[in-house]
C-alpha cells in the first residue's frame, strides 16, 4: 500500500506509523495547546508581520487537508462511502483503517491525535494573527480561518481547548464546552462578515476567507445547531437563518452548474466558495491501481480507497456496470471502455470505477499477477481480499502534466472545500425541517445533472440520500450521517453497535494528559 505519503509533491509522510500506534509509553505533547515564542508568562508581543504569518495559515491549513490520513480519514473513511480493505499484507497498518470503518477506534488512534493537533494549533495561530494588531482585512480573514478551524474541533470532539496568546506554558488551557464552541464561532464570523471581501465565482477569489464562505460556514453552523446543543430537535428560527446565508451567498452569483466533473478541475466555476491551496494527489492515487496509467506518478496509483456496493446502489444506472450508455445518471460518472479510452481521460473513468479498467489505447489491464484488471461491486471481507476487491471511486481527474498545453494537472492545488450545490441541499433541508416540501429545491439541482430524473417526493432519508450523490467524498458525509440520526446505522461489513458515543471522537490520551482541565468524551 502507498502509506508513505508522496513526499515528493509535499504530502506528510508517516511512514512511522506502526512505531506510532504500537507504542505504550505515552508522551505528553502540548500540540494542541501551543506556546508561540512570541508568548510568555510575562505577555505577549506580536507577530512582526501578521499578513505574511496569515499567508501561512493559508498554506498550513491547505496541508492540512490533502492528505488521505487525519481529516479526511475521520470525515470520511468513518462513513458508509468509503472503505479501505485489507488486500493481501497492503493496507493493513495495524488495523487503524478497519477500526475506522468498524468504529473501534480508540483514544490512542493516530489520525484522530493528529486530526485534533493541527485543527487546535490553527486556532491557536489565527489567534495570534487577531491579537497583532493587523489590518482590518487581515483580521477578518483570520477570525474566519479560526472559526474554520474551530468548526471541525467542536464537530468532531464536542469540547475545544482555547490558549490565550498571553498564557505562557504554565498555564493550562481553557476548554469550551460545545455549546460555548459554538457561540464562539459565530460571533468571529459575525465579526468577520463586514470586513470580509464579497468572493464571487472564479478562481480569483476562493482560495481565500470571503462573505460568501463566511455565510457558507454559518450555514453549516445553524443547521447543525440542534446536534451542538443537545436539543436534538431543529429550531425554527435557526433553519430560518440557514436560508438567509444561502439566499447571500447566491445573490453574490454563485449558483449551480451544468458539467458535474468539470467542477472538479481547476477552472472558474459557478458553484465553488472555497478552495484550499491542497494538493488533489491522495484523492487520485489512493484508490487507483498499482497498474492503471499514472503520468509523473512513479508506481502507479496505492490500490487503497474503495467504495460500498450499497451506496453505489443509490445512484440511477446499470447496478452492475458503469461504461458509458449502461444508463447512469452523470454524477455516477463512467468507465471508458475499448473503444471510449483515450489519451485524453488515460483510460481512467470517472466517478465510480468498476469491472475492467482499460489504458489510454483500448487495451485491458492486468493486475500484478497477470490477470484482469477488473473491479468487484462487492467487498466480501475487511482482510484476506485481491488486489482487484472493491469498486474504486474518484472525482479529481489526473491529466499529464508534460502537456504545457494543459494546466490542469494531477498535482493541482485546487481541492474544494465549500460548493454552492451543498448549500443548495441545506437550504432543501432547512425547509424540510421547517414543514416545508423541499422537492422542488432538490429537483432544481438534478435538473443541472445530466441523465438524472426528477424525483417524485423527497423524504429525509430520500435528501440524506441526494446529499451523498451530489457530494460524496468532500469532506461532509459524516457530518450529514450524524445530523440524519445514521451515523451509528449497520453497513456493509459494520455491524450496528448502536451506541452513539461515536457521535464524537476521544479526547486523544495524550491532550488529556498534557491539559487536565480536558475531561474525556462520554464512553471512552
Amino acid at each position: 500500500m502507498k502509506f508513505n505519503l508522496y513526499i515528493k509533491y509535499g504530502l506528510l509522510s508517516i511512514g512511522i506509523l506502526t512505531a506510532s500506534i504500537s507504542c505504550t509509553n505515552l508522551e505528553i505533547e502540548a500540540s494542541d495547546s501551543i506556546v508561540s515564542k512570541e508568548s510568555s508568562d510575562g505577555g505577549f508581543t506580536g507577530l512582526a508581520d501578521p499578513a505574511s504569518s496569515l499567508s501561512d495559515l493559508y498554506n498550513k491549513v491547505g496541508g492540512d487537508f490533502q492528505t488521505q490520513e487525519n481529516m479526511y480519514a475521520l470525515e470520511q473513511v468513518t462513513t458508509d462511502e468509503l472503505l479501505i480493505p485489507t488486500r493481501g499484507t497492503d493496507w493493513g497498518d495495524n488495523g487503524v483503517w478497519r477500526q475506522l470503518h468498524t468504529h473501534t477506534w480508540t483514544s490512542s488512534h493516530l489520525f484522530i491525535k493528529n486530526a485534533w493537533n493541527t485543527l487546535n494549533q490553527n486556532v491557536f495561530r489565527a489567534t495570534e494573527i487577531i491579537e497583532s494588531n493587523p489590518s482590518a482585512q487581515v483580521l477578518a480573514e483570520a477570525k474566519f480561518l479560526r472559526a474554520f478551524n474551530m468548526f471541525f474541533v467542536m464537530d468532531l470532539f464536542g469540547s475545544v481547548p482555547f490558549r490565550e496568546v498571553d498564557e505562557g506554558p504554565s498555564v493550562n488551557p481553557k476548554v469550551l464546552s460545545r455549546t460555548e464552541a459554538y457561540s464562539f464561532i459565530e460571533t468571529d464570523l459575525t465579526d468577520a462578515m463586514a470586513d470580509l471581501a464579497n468572493g464571487s465565482p472564479g478562481t480569483a477569489t476562493t482560495s481565500k476567507a470571503t462573505k460568501a464562505a463566511a455565510n457558507f460556514l454559518m450555514a453549516k453552523l445553524y443547521l447543525n445547531a440542534h446536534i451542538y446543543n443537545g436539543t436534538g430537535t431543529p429550531n425554527n428560527a435557526d433553519m430560518q437563518k440557514v436560508i438567509d446565508a444561502v439566499d447571500a451567498i447566491k445573490a453574490l452569483g454563485f449558483d449551480i452548474q451544468s458539467g458535474y466533473f468539470q467542477i472538479f478541475e481547476p477552472t472558474d466555476d459557478s458553484e465553488t466558495i472555497l478552495h484550499l491551496n491542497s494538493e488533489v494527489a491522495a484523492r487520485i492515487w489512493n484508490t487507483l491501481h498499482y497498474n492503471q496509467n499514472s503520468p509523473d506518478n512513479t508506481g502507479g496509483g496505492w490500490n487503497g480507497f474503495s467504495t460500498l456496493a450499497d451506496f453505489y446502489d443509490t445512484f440511477v444506472g446499470d447496478p452492475n456496470s458503469n461504461y458509458v450508455g449502461d444508463g447512469q445518471e452523470e454524477r455516477r460518472g463512467f468507465v471508458p471502455d475499448a473503444t471510449t479510452a483515450n489519451e485524453q481521460n488515460l483510460g481512467i473513468g470517472y466517478g465510480f470505477l468498476i469491472n475492467q479498467q482499460y489504458d489510454s489505447d483500448g487495451s485491458e489491464l492486468k493486475n500484478r499477477q497477470g490477470g484482469p484488471l477488473s473491479f468487484s461491486k462487492e467487498i466480501p471481507s475487511l482482510v484476506g481480499n485481491s488486489e482487484e476487491t472493491g469498486m474504486r471511486v474518484i472525482k479529481y481527474h489526473p491529466f499529464d502534466p508534460t502537456d504545457t498545453d494543459n494546466q490542469n494537472n494531477s498535482f493541482r492545488k485546487h481541492q474544494i472545500i465549500y460548493r454552492y450545490a451543498d448549500a443548495h441541499l441545506m437550504k432543501a433541508e432547512a425547509i424540510m425541517r421547517m414543514g416545508g416540501d423541499p422537492t422542488a429545491l432538490v429537483n432544481e439541482l438534478r435538473a443541472k445533472r445530466t441523465d438524472t430524473p426528477a424525483l417524485p417526493s423527497v423524504t429525509e432519508d430520500v435528501l440524506l440520500e441526494e446529499r451523498g450523490r451530489e457530494l460524496y467524498i468532500e469532506f461532509w458525509r459524516r457530518n450529514d450521517l450524524v445530523r440524519f440520526g445514521k451515523f451509528t446505522a449497520p453497513w456493509s461489513l459494520k455491524e450496528v453497535s448502536g451506541d452513539t458515543k461515536v457521535n464524537l471522537f476521544p479526547i486523544p490520551e495524550t491532550a488529556l494528559l498534557s491539559n487536565p482541565n480536558l475531561i474525556q468524551n462520554d464512553g471512552y
